[in-house]
């Protein structure tokens, strides 16, 4: 056994060599319907995490029409939305529209987390101040994204994620792999539409007629929070409305880190 050994939340190892060994195998395969399957036949406590954008929603999808192809050989795959308490209203919109028509004819409920102390932005802001996100927006997306995420992981026994990135999203996403390790949170992240562009997505999303967030119509393409997204124009980078005029191009979930220390002493409080 060569590499490093990855031990996840529910008990299981993972090493260097069987990452190379699935990356390797899951690039033989033809659809990321294909890769889906392939996950959840092999990963117990398997969750998909998302903020409905549209790869995210297609993976909904696909795992719903997966389930309707091999409904006693497909268990559902919860999903897990953290709520930072200032996404777009058209957001929150959405989040009922995918649980009534994905998840509740399942028996299933969206698994929503949110940061702790606050359930709302005026409570938030009460406790940490006006625009945290300008004066610490390291801290803010701690408190609003990091960790919440990582309690639910913990919460809810997660072992693997489907995620919504890909490659043509640029900068640091341009290298993903199809299947990575979080060693902050102890769980493997699966990118199963990594080589998939905005516009093949796109045609999936309306060729299957799956919901999608109103502001996508109004030049959004990538939907964050409401005070750092703004529409993209023609020709842009489908996430250059996120963080417009800063170097930053993730918000911290899937760039966990530079957030360690953040998590090891706020777990420390517990």
């Amino acid at each position: 056994m060569t590499g490093r050994v990855y031990t996840l939340n529910n008990g299981t190892t993972v090493t260097d060599e069987q990452l190379a060994h699935w990356n390797k195998y899951l690039g033989t395969l033809a659809t990321p319907q294909e890769i889906l399957r392939w996950a959840i036949v092999t990963f117990p406590g398997l969750f998909q995490t998302t903020a409905f954008g549209l790869t995210g929603l297609a993976t909904i999808d696909m795992l719903q029409k997966l389930r309707d192809e091999n409904p006693a050989g497909t268990p559902p795959v919860p999903l897990i939305f953290i709520d930072t308490l200032h996404h777009f209203p058209q957001t929150l919109e959405l989040l009922e529209t995918i649980q009534k028509k994905y998840y509740t004819p399942l028996g299933e409920t969206v698994h929503v987390f949110r940061p702790q102390s606050a359930s709302t932005e005026a409570e938030f802001a009460a406790l940490q101040g006006d625009l945290l996100w300008e004066r610490d927006d390291v801290k803010y997306d701690f408190l609003v994204k990091v960790e919440p995420a990582a309690r639910a992981y913990k919460t809810l026994n997660v072992a693997a994620v489907f995620t919504g990135r890909r490659r043509s999203q640029g900068d640091s996403r341009s290298s993903l792999q199809y299947v990575e390790v979080d060693e902050l949170n102890h769980i493997i992240k699966i990118n199963p539409l990594m080589l998939w562009d905005f516009k093949t997505v796109e045609q999936y999303i309306k060729q299957n007629g799956v919901p999608c967030n109103e502001l996508l119509q109004y030049g959004y393409r990538s939907i964050g929070d409401y005070h750092s997204t703004l529409p993209v124009k023609e020709g842009e980078d489908e996430r250059a409305g996120r963080w417009k005029g800063k170097t930053k191009t993730e918000c911290g979930i899937h760039e966990t880190s530079k957030f360690a220390q953040y998590l090891k002493d706020a777990q420390g409080k517990q």
